[in-house]
Protein backbone atom coordinates (compact mmCIF):
# COMPACT_ATOMS: atom_id res chain seq x y z
CA UNK A 1 0.00 0.00 0.00
CA UNK A 2 3.01 2.32 -0.40
CA UNK A 3 1.34 3.86 -3.43
CA UNK A 4 -1.17 5.64 -1.14
CA UNK A 5 1.51 8.20 -0.28
CA UNK A 6 2.46 8.79 -3.92
CA UNK A 7 0.64 11.72 -5.62
CA UNK A 8 1.46 10.27 -9.05
CA UNK A 9 -0.32 7.06 -8.07
CA UNK A 10 -3.46 9.03 -7.16
CA UNK A 11 -3.38 10.79 -10.54
CA UNK A 12 -2.98 7.40 -12.24
CA UNK A 13 -5.87 6.05 -10.15
CA UNK A 14 -8.23 8.89 -11.15
CA UNK A 15 -7.28 8.62 -14.83
CA UNK A 16 -7.49 4.84 -14.90
CA UNK A 17 -10.84 4.78 -13.07
CA UNK A 18 -12.29 7.19 -15.64
CA UNK A 19 -10.98 5.06 -18.50
CA UNK A 20 -12.33 1.88 -16.90
CA UNK A 21 -15.79 3.48 -16.64
CA UNK A 22 -15.64 4.54 -20.31
CA UNK A 23 -14.53 1.06 -21.38
CA UNK A 24 -17.25 -0.42 -19.16
CA UNK A 25 -20.06 1.40 -21.00
CA UNK A 26 -19.94 -1.30 -23.69
CA UNK A 27 -20.29 -3.92 -20.98
CA UNK A 28 -23.28 -2.13 -19.40
CA UNK A 29 -25.11 -1.85 -22.74
CA UNK A 30 -24.61 -5.51 -23.55
CA UNK A 31 -25.64 -6.68 -20.07
CA UNK A 32 -28.72 -4.42 -20.18
CA UNK A 33 -29.86 -5.80 -23.53
CA UNK A 34 -29.33 -9.44 -22.55
CA UNK A 35 -30.98 -9.02 -19.14
CA UNK A 36 -33.97 -7.41 -20.87
CA UNK A 37 -34.79 -10.81 -22.39
CA UNK A 38 -35.39 -12.28 -18.92
CA UNK A 39 -38.55 -12.06 -16.79
CA UNK A 40 -38.65 -8.75 -14.95
CA UNK A 41 -38.05 -10.37 -11.56
CA UNK A 42 -34.67 -11.75 -12.73
CA UNK A 43 -33.31 -8.75 -14.63
CA UNK A 44 -31.80 -6.78 -11.77
CA UNK A 45 -30.05 -9.89 -10.40
CA UNK A 46 -28.64 -10.73 -13.85
CA UNK A 47 -27.30 -7.19 -14.34
CA UNK A 48 -25.59 -7.02 -10.95
CA UNK A 49 -24.23 -10.56 -11.16
CA UNK A 50 -22.90 -9.81 -14.65
CA UNK A 51 -21.03 -6.75 -13.37
CA UNK A 52 -19.64 -8.65 -10.38
CA UNK A 53 -18.40 -11.35 -12.78
CA UNK A 54 -16.77 -8.63 -14.86
CA UNK A 55 -15.03 -7.24 -11.77
CA UNK A 56 -13.88 -10.70 -10.69
CA UNK A 57 -12.46 -11.49 -14.13
CA UNK A 58 -10.60 -8.17 -14.27
CA UNK A 59 -9.03 -8.70 -10.84
CA UNK A 60 -8.06 -12.31 -11.66
CA UNK A 61 -6.43 -11.18 -14.89
CA UNK A 62 -4.58 -8.39 -13.09
CA UNK A 63 -3.24 -10.91 -10.59
CA UNK A 64 -2.09 -13.13 -13.46
CA UNK A 65 0.08 -10.54 -15.15
CA UNK A 66 2.74 -13.06 -16.22
CA UNK A 67 0.06 -15.09 -18.01
CA UNK A 68 -1.43 -11.94 -19.50
CA UNK A 69 1.97 -10.93 -20.91
CA UNK A 70 2.34 -14.38 -22.49
CA UNK A 71 -0.93 -13.83 -24.38
CA UNK A 72 0.83 -11.32 -26.63
CA UNK A 73 3.35 -13.94 -27.79
CA UNK A 74 2.47 -15.60 -31.14
CA UNK A 75 0.77 -18.99 -30.83
CA UNK A 76 0.51 -19.86 -34.53
CA UNK A 77 0.55 -18.28 -37.99
CA UNK A 78 -2.31 -18.07 -40.50
CA UNK A 79 -1.59 -16.81 -44.04
CA UNK A 80 1.56 -15.13 -42.78
CA UNK A 81 -0.28 -13.42 -39.92
CA UNK A 82 0.91 -14.23 -36.40
CA UNK A 83 -1.97 -14.98 -34.01
CA UNK A 84 -1.43 -14.61 -30.26
CA UNK A 85 -3.69 -15.71 -27.41
CA UNK A 86 -4.95 -12.15 -27.07
CA UNK A 87 -5.70 -11.99 -30.80
CA UNK A 88 -7.61 -15.26 -30.62
CA UNK A 89 -9.76 -14.08 -27.71
CA UNK A 90 -10.50 -10.78 -29.46
CA UNK A 91 -11.39 -12.57 -32.73
CA UNK A 92 -13.71 -15.06 -31.02
CA UNK A 93 -15.28 -12.36 -28.85
CA UNK A 94 -15.70 -9.98 -31.78
CA UNK A 95 -17.34 -12.63 -33.97
CA UNK A 96 -19.61 -13.65 -31.10
CA UNK A 97 -20.59 -10.01 -30.55
CA UNK A 98 -21.32 -9.53 -34.27
CA UNK A 99 -23.46 -12.67 -34.36
CA UNK A 100 -25.31 -11.86 -31.13
CA UNK A 101 -25.99 -8.22 -32.05
CA UNK A 102 -27.23 -9.27 -35.51
CA UNK A 103 -29.56 -11.84 -33.94
CA UNK A 104 -30.90 -9.31 -31.43
CA UNK A 105 -31.54 -6.72 -34.17
CA UNK A 106 -33.36 -9.33 -36.28
CA UNK A 107 -35.37 -10.44 -33.26
CA UNK A 108 -36.27 -6.85 -32.39
CA UNK A 109 -37.36 -5.93 -35.91
CA UNK A 110 -38.98 -9.14 -37.17
CA UNK A 111 -38.95 -11.83 -34.50
CA UNK A 112 -41.07 -10.33 -31.73
CA UNK A 113 -44.82 -10.62 -31.36
CA UNK A 114 -46.61 -7.55 -30.11
CA UNK A 115 -46.51 -8.67 -26.49
CA UNK A 116 -42.80 -9.55 -26.71
CA UNK A 117 -43.38 -12.71 -24.70
CA UNK A 118 -41.69 -15.15 -27.07
CA UNK A 119 -38.19 -13.71 -26.70
CA UNK A 120 -38.44 -13.56 -22.93
CA UNK A 121 -39.74 -17.10 -22.61
CA UNK A 122 -36.91 -18.43 -24.78
CA UNK A 123 -34.21 -16.86 -22.60
CA UNK A 124 -33.14 -18.57 -19.40
CA UNK A 125 -31.14 -17.08 -16.55
CA UNK A 126 -28.30 -19.54 -17.09
CA UNK A 127 -28.02 -18.94 -20.84
CA UNK A 128 -28.07 -15.16 -20.39
CA UNK A 129 -25.44 -15.35 -17.65
CA UNK A 130 -23.21 -17.56 -19.84
CA UNK A 131 -23.40 -15.04 -22.69
CA UNK A 132 -22.60 -12.21 -20.28
CA UNK A 133 -19.61 -14.19 -18.98
CA UNK A 134 -18.20 -14.72 -22.49
CA UNK A 135 -18.36 -11.00 -23.31
CA UNK A 136 -17.10 -10.07 -19.84
CA UNK A 137 -13.95 -12.03 -20.67
CA UNK A 138 -13.41 -10.09 -23.91
CA UNK A 139 -14.12 -6.68 -22.39
CA UNK A 140 -12.06 -7.55 -19.29
CA UNK A 141 -9.03 -8.38 -21.42
CA UNK A 142 -9.18 -5.01 -23.15
CA UNK A 143 -9.71 -3.26 -19.82
CA UNK A 144 -6.81 -5.03 -18.11
CA UNK A 145 -4.41 -4.38 -20.97
CA UNK A 146 -5.29 -0.68 -20.67
CA UNK A 147 -4.70 -0.81 -16.91
CA UNK A 148 -1.33 -2.54 -17.27
CA UNK A 149 -0.23 0.09 -19.79
CA UNK A 150 -1.15 2.99 -17.49
CA UNK A 151 -0.13 1.92 -13.99
CA UNK A 152 2.70 -0.03 -12.42
CA UNK A 153 1.12 -0.75 -9.03
CA UNK A 154 -1.26 -3.70 -8.76
CA UNK A 155 -3.10 -1.93 -5.92
CA UNK A 156 -3.83 1.07 -8.17
CA UNK A 157 -5.15 -1.15 -10.95
CA UNK A 158 -7.38 -3.26 -8.67
CA UNK A 159 -8.74 -0.17 -6.89
CA UNK A 160 -9.57 1.47 -10.24
CA UNK A 161 -11.43 -1.65 -11.40
CA UNK A 162 -13.44 -1.87 -8.17
CA UNK A 163 -14.36 1.85 -8.25
CA UNK A 164 -15.41 1.61 -11.90
CA UNK A 165 -17.65 -1.39 -11.21
CA UNK A 166 -19.24 0.41 -8.24
CA UNK A 167 -20.12 3.33 -10.53
CA UNK A 168 -21.50 0.90 -13.13
CA UNK A 169 -23.60 -0.87 -10.48
CA UNK A 170 -25.31 2.43 -9.66
CA UNK A 171 -25.88 3.32 -13.32
CA UNK A 172 -26.79 -0.05 -14.88
CA UNK A 173 -30.48 0.10 -13.87
CA UNK A 174 -30.85 3.65 -15.22
CA UNK A 175 -29.24 2.62 -18.52
CA UNK A 176 -31.39 -0.52 -18.73
CA UNK A 177 -34.63 1.35 -18.00
CA UNK A 178 -33.82 3.99 -20.59
CA UNK A 179 -32.97 1.39 -23.26
CA UNK A 180 -36.12 -0.64 -22.54
CA UNK A 181 -38.31 2.46 -22.70
CA UNK A 182 -36.97 3.60 -26.09
CA UNK A 183 -36.92 0.93 -28.84
CA UNK A 184 -34.91 3.14 -31.22
CA UNK A 185 -32.23 3.58 -28.55
CA UNK A 186 -32.05 -0.20 -28.20
CA UNK A 187 -31.46 -0.57 -31.95
CA UNK A 188 -28.80 2.15 -31.74
CA UNK A 189 -27.13 0.35 -28.82
CA UNK A 190 -27.15 -2.92 -30.77
CA UNK A 191 -25.58 -1.07 -33.71
CA UNK A 192 -22.84 0.07 -31.34
CA UNK A 193 -22.23 -3.57 -30.44
CA UNK A 194 -21.82 -4.35 -34.14
CA UNK A 195 -19.28 -1.54 -34.37
CA UNK A 196 -17.43 -2.77 -31.28
CA UNK A 197 -17.48 -6.36 -32.55
CA UNK A 198 -15.98 -5.28 -35.87
CA UNK A 199 -13.32 -3.26 -34.02
CA UNK A 200 -12.44 -6.31 -31.89
CA UNK A 201 -12.08 -8.50 -34.99
CA UNK A 202 -9.89 -5.86 -36.63
CA UNK A 203 -7.81 -5.56 -33.45
CA UNK A 204 -7.39 -9.34 -33.37
CA UNK A 205 -6.01 -9.14 -36.93
CA UNK A 206 -3.60 -6.32 -35.93
CA UNK A 207 -5.66 -3.72 -37.80
CA UNK A 208 -5.91 -1.26 -34.94
CA UNK A 209 -8.72 1.29 -35.13
CA UNK A 210 -8.12 4.28 -32.81
CA UNK A 211 -10.63 4.13 -29.96
CA UNK A 212 -11.19 7.87 -30.27
CA UNK A 213 -12.81 7.39 -33.68
CA UNK A 214 -15.15 4.74 -32.31
CA UNK A 215 -16.18 6.73 -29.24
CA UNK A 216 -16.68 9.90 -31.32
CA UNK A 217 -18.97 8.02 -33.73
CA UNK A 218 -20.93 6.61 -30.78
CA UNK A 219 -21.17 10.00 -29.05
CA UNK A 220 -22.33 11.73 -32.25
CA UNK A 221 -24.97 9.03 -32.86
CA UNK A 222 -26.23 9.40 -29.29
CA UNK A 223 -26.44 13.19 -29.73
CA UNK A 224 -28.53 12.81 -32.89
CA UNK A 225 -30.79 10.24 -31.21
CA UNK A 226 -31.33 12.56 -28.23
CA UNK A 227 -32.48 15.24 -30.68
CA UNK A 228 -34.86 12.72 -32.28
CA UNK A 229 -36.28 11.78 -28.87
CA UNK A 230 -36.79 15.45 -28.01
CA UNK A 231 -38.62 16.05 -31.31
CA UNK A 232 -40.85 12.99 -30.75
CA UNK A 233 -41.69 14.08 -27.19
CA UNK A 234 -42.61 17.57 -28.44
CA UNK A 235 -44.86 16.10 -31.14
CA UNK A 236 -46.51 13.78 -28.62
CA UNK A 237 -47.16 16.73 -26.28
CA UNK A 238 -48.70 18.81 -29.07
CA UNK A 239 -50.86 15.86 -30.15
CA UNK A 240 -52.08 15.39 -26.59
CA UNK A 241 -52.87 19.11 -26.23
CA UNK A 242 -54.75 19.10 -29.56
CA UNK A 243 -56.75 16.06 -28.48
CA UNK A 244 -57.74 17.79 -25.22
CA UNK A 245 -58.70 20.98 -27.06
CA UNK A 246 -60.98 19.06 -29.42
Amino acid sequence: MDWLADPQAWIALATLTTLEIVLGIDNIVFISILAGRLPEAQRDRARKLGLFLAMGLRILLLMSLSWLVSLTAPWFTVLGEEISGRDLILLIGGLFLLAKATYEIHHKIEGEHEDGSVGKAAATFGSVLLQILVLDLVFSLDSVITAVGMANELGVMVTAVVLAVVVMLFSVNLVSTFIDAHPTVKILALSFLLLIGMALVADGLDLHIPKGYIYFAMAFSIFVEMLNLKVRRRRATKSAEAAKAS
